[in-house]
């Protein structure tokens, strides 16, 4: 049991036999009545997002996750493979159950997969991952007298924004948790 006064992104949630995932938290204190906290909760298993308040200090089960290093392997038409860290096994997902991170992940990197009752619930990224640029257009000197930002396609497919000095070959430092650019590596 987790008390609502102790949330932070991140932490899962078991309510009505569904596994929620902590978005966004706010702890409210009115001027007349008592405090509570809001949040935004997404879904584990269907991945919709739900708005849900908690009264302050309520207690909340919280579900138990496994969370697991991996090594990304390589990618065979939609299934991609994994090998655990600890026991070596293999195992594969599809893209569908891996969604977003795909965008970040590159082969034989190594990241933490997080489980519950035996069902996939997410990939845990790090914060930042560097990227090469395989596609842009070339950056004109002189195009415009503030920063601008051109699209770039990276070698995993994604596509981000990118000042104009950056070329193909470049490798950036991408955010993983809004997809943006921050700089070159």
């Amino acid at each position: 049991m987790i008390s609502s006064n102790d949330f932070h992104n991140g932490v899962t949630l078991e309510i009505d036999g569904e596994v929620y995932t902590v978005v966004d938290f706010q702890h409210v204190k009115p001027g007349k009545g008592s405090a509570f906290v809001r949040t935004k909760l997404k879904n584990a298993r269907t991945g919709a997002v739900i708005d849900r308040t908690f009264n302050a200090g309520e207690k909340v089960p919280r579900a138990q996750v496994e969370k697991r290093e991996v090594q990304y392997l390589y990618a065979n038409g939609d299934e991609h493979a994994f090998m655990d860290s600890a026991t070596f096994d293999q195992f594969t997902f599809t893209r569908e159950q891996l969604g977003e991170a795909l965008n970040f992940m590159t082969e034989n990197m190594t990241l933490n997969l997080l489980f519950h009752g035996g069902r996939l619930l997410g990939v845990e990224l790090p914060n930042s991952v560097t990227l090469r640029v395989v596609e842009t257009d070339p950056g004109v000197k002189g195009d415009t007298a503030a920063g601008g930002t051109k699209p770039a396609r990276l070698e995993t497919g994604y596509v981000v924004r990118v000042p104009l000095f950056v070329n193909p070959g470049d490798e950036l430092v991408i955010d993983t948790r809004t997809g943006a650019y921050l700089s070159r590596a």
